[in-house]
């Protein structure tokens, strides 16, 4: 007689006996430099251009404006209706001049042609302001004497370098001491409106009160040198060139003084 053997079972594994699945792992490369924001885009497509500080900083905060009158959408998602309603809101809530609705449309378009790069055929349909005729209001030599007796000191010198020399406001503070030339009776303004030069006079009248305030500029200059100061920007990139030309005193602000009296 053949003897059977009983049949054989086994136990069921428990859960933490089975095997986990097996997880695929891949290397992935260096993770990329941060994608640098928009505003940051706009600045750097600004300053490649050359375009105006004044300039940089109006564009900058009308798209920044824009981008909130939205709800804070990415430009890229907007188009011509944004662009016309938020130019009209302008107009009609913010009551602003025509031009100042024409800046805020320039800086859109730099915007939408020159940072995002899309060549979309509605940026040339958007209409701009017509900017309305004005009159301009010109004071008679007795009125400008009338103000110019009323201001004293230095800020009289710099009134009346605006108004003998033909100077803006930024020029008289920018000017440095080697563009006045007294021999000459000159003054040479450097990077002016539009980044363009130009030559005016030098009012004789001020010659002698222009010198003694360069005679004070010059003492505190040299205070500035000995306590490890005096140092001025230099235009583009001749600071790399002539790392010591920003403490000479030919670069120094012909007007530094000036412009702290006029703006305090």
């Amino acid at each position: 007689m053949v003897k059977t053997s009983a049949p054989i079972s086994y136990a069921p594994l428990s859960e933490c006996n089975r095997r986990a699945p097996v997880l695929a792992i891949r290397e992935t490369g260096p993770a990329g430099p941060p994608k640098p924001r928009l505003l940051d885009r706009i600045r750097e497509a600004l300053r490649a251009r050359h375009y105006s500080r004044r300039t940089e900083e109006a564009y900058v905060a009308w798209i920044r404006r824009y981008i909130f009158f939205h709800g804070k959408r990415h430009p890229a998602e907007l188009g011509a209706p944004e662009i016309t309603r938020f130019l009209t809101s302008l107009a009609v809530g913010g009551k602003v001049a025509a031009s100042t609705q024409n800046q805020a449309l320039s800086a859109l378009l730099f915007l939408y042609r020159e940072v995002l790069e899309l060549d979309l055929p509605w940026l040339d349909g958007v209409v701009r302001a017509k900017r309305p005729q004005r009159l301009p209001v010109v004071l008679t030599r007795d009125e400008v004497r009338a103000v110019l007796q009323r201001v004293e000191g230095v800020p009289r010198l710099m009134a009346c370098l605006l108004y003998g020399a033909g100077l803006r406001l930024l020029e008289c503070c920018r000017l440095r001491v080697q563009d006045v030339d007294f021999a000459a009776n000159q003054i040479v303004v450097r990077s002016g409106k539009g980044d363009k030069d130009r030559v005016t006079m030098l009012p004789a009248a001020l010659k002698t009160a222009l010198a003694r305030h360069l005679d004070g500029a010059r003492e505190q200059h040299r205070r500035d040198l000995q306590a490890g100061a005096g140092w001025v920007e230099l235009p583009t990139a001749l600071a790399r060139k002539y790392p010591n030309a920003g403490r000479e005193w030919a670069w120094q602000w012909s007007s530094r003084r000036l412009a702290c009296t006029w703006t305090g």
